[in-house]
């Protein structure tokens, strides 16, 4: 009966919530004025440059007499954006231009025109990520270094047994353990102890040893000294990813190293499986993504974003390849292919790979109250710096901080936010702005993804700040979105070890709503987290794997995802969540979010405008009515840049490349002819856009006892 209860309760729950966002994010949405009802259409989005939304929507006006007409209106906005919700607010919109083509009366145009105006600019309103990510046509690319990414491949080692690979940062470093005579492995999240000649390493319920440390000659092990035993608790994170079946009693080998390097496993030789309407087949008997051209017989491998290939599947025969020499056929690929769809995301041109682009230049924003912020920033010692090459930075080593230099002046970088003092140690004041400089650094530096923290306004009282997510080591690189710069960053250990972020060694997948997770030993339940959790980034990563266990390798599974993501594993979906004090968050904020006058309409979402300010409705057999009887001019509206005297402030930074070239602005590739004119595309963006919103509204409100079990939908294109 209590559960009973309880399951009711839980499905309300998830009703309400997923009730309460669609009215949010609901389109079309009307406002009754006067003697006017008012209908605003879903936006049409045209640019976006670092927070600052542009773009258009159609709308209609019936008066008191029900005569309806239709017309347009441009629009410019501030983003303030919550990525964990996928929810954005409208801002400070200001309204260049509304035409109503047909209305000749000049007194009602302009009174129709102060009503919108009006009621827009002092409404917040909000929008869903994933529609925003679907109908911008082009974005500013933020300083985009990607051509200086190193894609070397790393070491690769393929298996065709279970198997766990386990990285150490460099050479491996020993630290005596206080009164005993154990020494622990420093450089690794694993928990890995040596006492006389041994080494002992933990994995979730096994125990291996080994006379060595680099080595693939680990043996599983019940003869663990308790001297050992005692020091793993409460030095080792116990936690099993959820929803993960038994193993059937197999216990992993292990491969330890030294240098980047990933591991590819089979279930026994690979099973190829033939993908529909290509030449290619994917190895279905792998948690890897193995795709084969039967053409070239070439092997493909996805590796952190990345493709490399291959002829043997022989350990380290692997070579990069760019994505834009990827074979055709990658593309053609069915969305609906179970097992291997996923790869989308990785294939230039396709809607996927665009959507995970484009997010890459949506920041994730704040409001930093100056008085409240603060940061502690210790040392190894007293304060070092080395030199940023190709800038006049300096960063420093022996801290765990972001702390740059120039000149006399420090700036800390902490989870997300600015600081900055006359001295290494302080005292730290927030920042309203950062150095020229920073654009500058190069992806071969370890601090390179403070580039991607930007500071947007500010005021006596606060500062507006935000992120993209190459602040935590997601970058796009040859129209797709990769993870890590490739680069391996030397750690600092003196008293104290500090690691730097790594690209490889962690089994990283890609997951259009998580970003980033890895992967490594989760086909076993296995990984434990020993003395250095914050291995992957500013906020770390957790578990956030791909495809899962399931009585061996079966592609598409993907419970992992939605466990990583229910149980906020993934912070860095938003850092500053992560600090108490002195931040406020978007849904949060002093600038609250005001729709009183702004209400979902009933009429159906099919009204569309073109560049020019035509209106366009679109029947359920997708034929397309003109609805303004007198066109306008089929050229873009000429004052359209004549923006009001108190525009939007823009961020401090340049956008101009360092080597000042101009910046290249992704947009969104051409529809094919098959996929019909530029408005069929628009709504098939907006119904992509639509679709999406409301499977990760679905996801987020799935009961907590069927998250993970439970069907979650996904990202149209994307397979589960």
């Amino acid at each position: 009966m209590k559960y009973s209860i309880w399951a009711l309760f839980m499905v309300l729950c998830s009703f309400l919530y997923g009730e309460s966002i669609d009215k949010q994010v609901h389109w079309p949405r009307e406002i009754k004025e006067q003697k006017y009802l008012i209908t605003l259409y879903q936006p049409q989005l045209e640019t976006l440059n670092d927070n600052i939304l542009e773009g258009r929507m159609a709308l209609s006006v019936k008066d008191k007499n029900d005569e309806l007409i239709f017309g347009a209106l441009w629009f410019k906005v501030f983003l303030s954006t919550d990525m964990e919700t996928r929810l954005a607010v409208m801002e400070k919109m200001e309204i260049p231009i509304v035409k109503f083509p047909d209305v000749e009366d000049e007194a009602k145009l302009q009174a129709l025109k102060e009503i919108i105006i009006e009621n827009l600019e002092s409404a917040n309103m909000e929008i869903s990520i994933d529609q925003v990510l679907a109908s911008v046509e082009t974005v500013a690319a933020n300083n985009e270094l990607s051509d200086q990414l190193n894609n070397q491949s790393p070491t690769i080692y393929f298996r065709r047994e279970p198997t766990v690979l386990v990285s150490i940062d460099g050479e491996p470093i020993l630290k005596k353990v206080e009164n005993s005579k154990m020494e622990y492995v420093v450089n690794t999240p694993f928990f890995i102890v040596k006492t006389g000649n041994k080494y002992f390493l933990k994995g979730g319920e096994y125990w291996y040893t080994s006379q060595k440390l680099i080595t693939e000659d680990w043996t599983e092990t019940k003869s663990v000294p308790n001297e050992v035993i005692e020091l793993s608790k409460g030095k080792v994170d116990e936690e099993k990813p959820e929803d993960v079946a038994e193993d059937g009693g197999a216990i992993p080998k292990i491969i330890s190293v030294s240098e980047p390097s990933e591991l590819v496993v089979t279930s026994g030789d690979s099973e190829y499986e033939p993908i529909k309407e290509t030449s290619l087949l994917y190895v279905k008997n792998s948690e890897s993504d193995i795709l084969m051209d039967i053409n070239s017989q070439e092997h493909f491998l996805l590796l952190n974003g990345r493709w490399y290939s291959s002829k043997t599947l022989k350990d380290g025969d692997w070579n990069f390849v760019e994505p834009e020499n990827l074979p055709e056929e990658f593309a053609q690929i069915p969305a609906d292919t179970t097992g291997i769809a996923s790869v989308r995301v990785s294939v230039p041109g396709t809607p996927e790979a665009t959507d995970a682009m484009f997010e890459q230049y949506i920041p994730q924003t704040a409001t930093v109250d100056r008085k409240t912020a603060t940061v502690e920033v210790t040392y190894d010692g007293e304060p070092k710096f080395e030199k940023i090459e190709g800038t006049a930075l300096s960063s420093a080593v022996n801290t765990e901080s972001t702390v740059l230099k120039l000149e006399d002046t420090y700036y800390c970088v902490d989870e997300g936010v600015w600081f900055e003092a006359s001295s290494p140690k302080g005292t730290w004041k927030v920042a309203d702005s950062r150095p020229e400089e920073v654009d500058q650094i190069p992806p071969s530096s370890p601090v390179y993804n403070v580039k991607y923290v930007y500071i947007y306004d500010s005021t006596p009282d606060v500062v507006y700040v935000g992120y993209t997510p190459g602040y935590y080591n997601s970058y796009v690189y040859g129209g797709v979105v990769v993870y890590g710069t490739g680069f391996y960053y030397r750690p600092w250990y003196g008293s104290y070890y500090y690691p730097r972020p790594v690209t490889y060694g962690f089994g990283v997948h890609y997951n259009p709503y998580t970003g980033w997770g890895f992967s490594v030993g989760i086909s076993f339940g296995w990984l434990s987290i020993g003395y250095h959790p914050s291995f992957w980034g500013p906020s770390g990563y957790r578990y956030g794997y791909r495809h899962g266990y399931y009585h061996g390798y079966h592609h598409g599974y993907n419970r992992g995802y939605a466990s990583g993501y229910y149980h906020g594993r993934h912070q860095s979906n938003n850092i500053y969540r992560n600090r108490r004090t002195g931040v406020t968050h978007t849904r949060n904020n002093t600038r609250p979010v005001n729709n009183s006058r702004i209400r979902p309409s009933t009429r159906p979402n099919n009204v569309y405008t073109d560049r020019s300010g035509n209106v366009f409705q679109r029947d359920n057999k997708g034929n397309w009515e003109q609805k303004n009887k007198r066109p306008v001019s089929q050229t873009r509206p000429t004052n359209l840049n004549q923006r009001p005297t108190q525009s939007i402030k823009r961020p401090t930074q340049s956008v101009q490349r360092p080597d000042n070239k101009a910046v290249q602005r992704p947009t969104r590739p051409a529809q094919r002819p098959a996929q019909g004119n530029y408005m069929n595309s628009q709504f098939q963006n907006r119904s992509r856009g639509n679709t999406n919103t409301r499977n990760f509204q679905n996801s987020r409100a799935a009961p907590a006892g069927n998250r993970g079990r439970a069907k979650v939908p996904q990202r149209t294109g994307v397979r589960r």
